[in-house]
């Protein structure tokens, strides 16, 4: 069993983290986030952050890592911030930004053209004889990775030619085509 939640999560320079009525404030440089917490009791001591749980209910040791991690992303959220990359793989597949509108041409009839969540900074990078890159970043881990989920969604990855929108780095498992 994962013993995480014992660990406390240090606090950096510039970070504050305010603790009121069940509900757990974040902020830093980049940004500010909230998280509610239950079955769990959380200290801010000497710039470190303490998660206990009062037993050994199985909920409550469940919570006891879960409520470690989250607090633990939202501090290096704040701080550094979270990036997400995803790779267009495929002939005419491209990618283009205007401020926070991504219009995608993934093979379909009409472009896909998506707006996204002010928190999120997004970066587009095409160079020739390369794939296409979208660059996602923001202070909240949760919202940058369901948006690159919702972009990888338009078109997955296939197992045949591995054509589709991937993470960058991603191993994909290959199937081998029909046998003659």
């Amino acid at each position: 069993m994962s013993r995480i939640g014992n660990n406390p999560v240090a606090i950096p320079q510039g970070v504050t983290v305010e603790i009121k009525d069940n509900l757990i404030t974040v902020k830093g440089k980049l940004g500010e986030l909230t998280q509610e917490y239950s079955a769990v009791e959380i200290k801010v001591e000497d710039d470190q952050v303490f998660v206990t749980r009062s037993s050994d209910v199985k909920e409550h040791k469940a919570k006891h890592g879960l409520y470690r991690s989250l607090i633990n992303n939202m501090v290096d959220g704040v701080s550094k911030g979270w990036t997400k990359e995803l790779e267009l793989v495929g002939v005419g597949y491209r990618a283009s930004n205007q401020g926070q509108r991504l219009d995608l041409a993934l093979g379909f009839s009409h472009n896909i053209v998506l707006d996204l969540a002010p928190e999120v900074k997004i970066e587009t990078i095409s160079e020739k004889g390369k794939n296409p890159i979208i660059k996602l970043t923001s202070f909240d881990k949760q919202l940058v990775g369901q948006v690159a989920a919702k972009i990888r969604s338009f078109r997955r990855p296939e197992p045949y030619k591995g054509k589709g929108v991937k993470f960058v780095g991603e191993q994909l498992r290959r199937k081998a085509g029909k046998s003659a």
